[in-house]
């Protein structure tokens, strides 16, 4: 059960943070929802298994290099959402399959009331995660999913939300 409506909870949106284009239509509006709502926002951030088939070192070196890497990430969306809105994100970093570590986060924070995704606006279609989860998983998914068109800009973000 969700808890972000009761005392003491404030409704958590939550955006997986990627390297493609759209991502940071999620995170605008995911932001200006959360300002207006007097919500937070959740950045996600997944990193992939890689093929850790190396000496232990090795795959030590790796890990943690992608955790800098999703760290710095993070902190430039983080400073990009200050920028528009003046909040602060929750991080959120793990190792995994993302589809299961989707669903994990949302289990284990029961404000996160709605994930954002972004459409992608290229001729590939809207990306393989807004595919994904809505041809697999959107009638059985836990929280409402709000996909934003890619191309929506700032102003039209700020009519919406």
């Amino acid at each position: 059960m969700r808890r972000s409506a009761q005392p003491g909870h404030r409704r958590k949106f939550l955006v997986i943070i990627d390297d493609t284009a759209e991502c940071e239509r999620a995170v605008y509006f995911a932001a200006r929802r959360a300002l207006h709502t007097n919500g937070i926002v959740v950045m996600l951030y997944v990193i992939e298994p890689g093929d850790f088939q190396h000496w232990l070192g090795v795959e030590a070196v790796m890990r943690a290099e992608a955790q800098d890497e999703a760290r710095r990430v993070l902190g430039e969306f983080a400073e990009k959402m200050r920028k528009w809105t003046g909040t602060e994100p929750e991080f959120v970093i793990c190792e995994g399959k993302r589809s299961e570590e989707i669903l994990r986060v949302i289990e284990e924070d029961e404000d996160i009331a709605i994930m954002v995704l972004a459409a992608g606006t290229g001729k590939e279609g809207p990306g393989p995660l807004v595919s994904s989860i809505a041809s697999r998983t959107a009638t059985t998914f836990p929280i409402p999913i709000t996909i934003v068109p890619g191309s929506m800009s700032d102003e039209e973000i700020d009519g919406v939300s």
